[in-house]
């Protein structure tokens, strides 16, 4: 059991670093587009499914509370916590439109929509950003492997560079809370 635990710990910190050098400059980037939509007074609507759900929520309620220092809420959502209306848009049209129906009902031109999808290729996240983009939002990805079609859809993609479903999600983790860091920092200084 022991060498298990040092394997997939070292495996997750190969993926890490993998990550660190494949987004470095494309992180710092997608800070600062989270930091221009917070200051012009949009928000950010976070969605994925099964884990990528979870990261949604856990993101968003780092936004809207805090991450490590007390500061003003930021205006994030994640459209993976409406019970009613996830299943009533899954049960009256299809699965693949939760997302884009809700980005066409609560999005606007200034908000960020950033997708989740650890193989880059979940339908209704890639109908999610592909509706941002029609209704004018700023799109990013956050992905695994290739970053299949939704990172050659959105504005900027995020990949984790593996195959591993476990290690994309440990490096996911890592970047969403990279990324809540470097927001409240910037908006800790304004104060």
């Amino acid at each position: 059991m022991k060498q298990a635990v040092e394997r997939i710990f070292q495996e997750s910190i190969h993926v890490k670093q993998e990550s660190l050098t494949a987004n470095l400059e494309k992180i710092v980037l997608v800070s600062q587009e989270i930091i221009k939509i917070f200051e012009a007074k949009g928000k950010i609507l976070f969605f994925g499914n099964g884990g990528s759900a979870a990261d949604s929520q856990h993101i968003a309620a780092e936004l809207i509370g805090r991450f490590q220092k007390e500061r003003r809420a930021l205006a994030a959502v994640a459209l993976t916590t409406d019970t009613s209306i996830l299943t009533s848009l899954g049960n009256d049209y299809t699965f693949d439109i939760i997302f884009s129906r809700q980005i066409e009902g609560l999005g606007q031109r200034g908000d960020m929509a950033f997708g989740i999808s650890t193989s880059g290729n979940s339908k209704n996240v890639i109908e999610g950003i592909k509706q941002a983009k029609r209704m004018g939002l700023k799109t990013v990805s956050l992905t695994g492997r290739d970053g299949g079609q939704l990172a050659k859809l959105s504005d900027i993609s995020l990949i984790v560079p593996s195959r591993s479903t476990a290690r994309i999600q440990e490096a996911h983790l890592c970047i969403e809370h990279i990324l809540c860091e470097l927001v409240e920092n910037h908006f800790i200084e304004k104060k």
